[in-house]
């Protein structure tokens, strides 16, 4: 057997106690990360005017918002489940794919603003990875997590925590969440729609929610709930 003799060259990530190092290199080519561009009228002042003066033009200007988001691919042949509110009232959705320099167009396939879940496509050269669904039932109280997200367009990013409580009710914006889990994992603005890992490398829930002001008090819905949804799909 092949040993170091200087302990400081050994490499730190194939400790044993690093778990998440594997899931990381298992999961990264399941998630993507979403961009999203919103067109919306507005009306300024300066555009009213000339609308008074000028009544054949149309004294509205064309504004443009971009949103992040992130997802996760549940089939190979390029279908992403994320949340509703990251491509809600979007006219262009563009995922960015591990391994893959350029952005894919995505068109929606199905969308329920009220339970916050939707279904993305996107036409990928080959056949993509798929992240495997595992029970949030099962799930238990102070078990590790991971998080991952794209956290305001940064790329994806992991984060890990525990399992802080399981069946919370949260109201947002017309949304009732249901038996969502709570955990302490670091998720920010983007990283809604991406999936919370247990030590298995499953996916157990969907990072949705964050209250604000808090510290690590975040929501994902149970993946439980998503499944009988997507089925059909």
């Amino acid at each position: 057997m092949f040993m170091h003799r200087n302990p400081s060259k050994r490499i730190a990530s194939f400790h044993p106690a690093n778990l998440f190092v594997s899931i990381v290199q298992n999961i990264q080519p399941s998630v993507v990360s979403i961009l999203t561009e919103e067109r919306a009228k507005s009306l300024t002042f300066e555009s009213s005017l000339w609308g008074f003066l000028f009544p054949d033009l149309s004294p509205y200007q064309e504004k443009t918002t971009n949103q992040f988001g992130t997802g996760f691919i549940i089939h190979r042949k390029g279908y992403i489940l994320t949340n509703e509110h990251v491509i809600h009232g979007a006219s262009m959705i563009q995922v960015r794919l591990h391994g893959y320099q350029h952005a894919f167009r995505a068109k929606v396939v199905w969308a329920d603003y009220r339970r916050d879940l939707a279904v993305i496509q996107i036409d990928p050269p080959e056949p993509v990875k798929p992240i495997p669904l595992g029970s949030s039932k099962r799930t238990r109280i102070g078990e590790w997590v991971m998080a991952v997200g794209n956290p305001f367009g940064l790329g994806l990013t992991y984060t890990a925590g525990i399992v802080s409580g399981k069946n919370r009710s949260i109201r947002s914006e017309g949304r009732v969440y249901r038996k969502v889990i709570q955990t302490d994992a670091a998720i920010n603005p983007g990283n809604s729609g991406g999936p919370l890992i247990n030590l298995s490398g499953e996916v157990i829930g969907m990072n949705t929610i964050v209250i604000y002001p808090s510290q690590s008090i975040g929501f994902a819905i149970p993946v439980e709930e998503i499944k009988p949804l997507i089925q059909k799909i």
